[in-house]
């Protein structure tokens, strides 16, 4: 089992920077790839980022490519989320989520381990 456990989340204004930290515990992390995914209210929740644990390759939602870099630190079993120039749009709740799928992928169903989420909240 993965125990995941997100932070950094907050409320920040257009244009603003927040950084998210996904903190593992009960296994390494460095046999998981690693995602975020986020929640608007009353919408579906949405792949958003995702790391490999082979190379280390990624993979953006296309609205958040340039502004978004997903990281991860296998020696502190934690991945990041460094998000800049956020929109409103970008508000949600952010999700951490590890898979031991050797394929990088987006379908959040082929993730086994979830956190509980982080609030961001972009204001205009």
């Amino acid at each position: 089992q993965v125990q995941l456990v997100e932070s950094g989340g907050g409320l920040v204004q257009v244009g603003g920077s927040l950084r998210l930290s996904c903190e593992a515990s009960g296994r390494i992390i460095s046999n998981y790839a690693m995602a975020w995914f986020r929640q608007a209210p009353g919408k579906e929740r949405e792949f958003v980022a995702a790391i490999g644990w082979v190379t280390a390759n990624t993979d953006y939602l296309d609205s958040v490519k340039g502004r978004f870099t997903i990281s991860r630190d296998n020696a502190k079993n934690t991945a990041y989320l460094q998000m800049s120039s956020l929109k409103p749009e970008d508000t949600a709740v952010y999700y951490c989520a590890a898979t031991t799928s050797v394929v990088l992928t987006s379908s959040r169903y082929r993730y086994n381990f979830w956190g509980q989420g982080t609030q961001v909240t972009v204001s205009s």
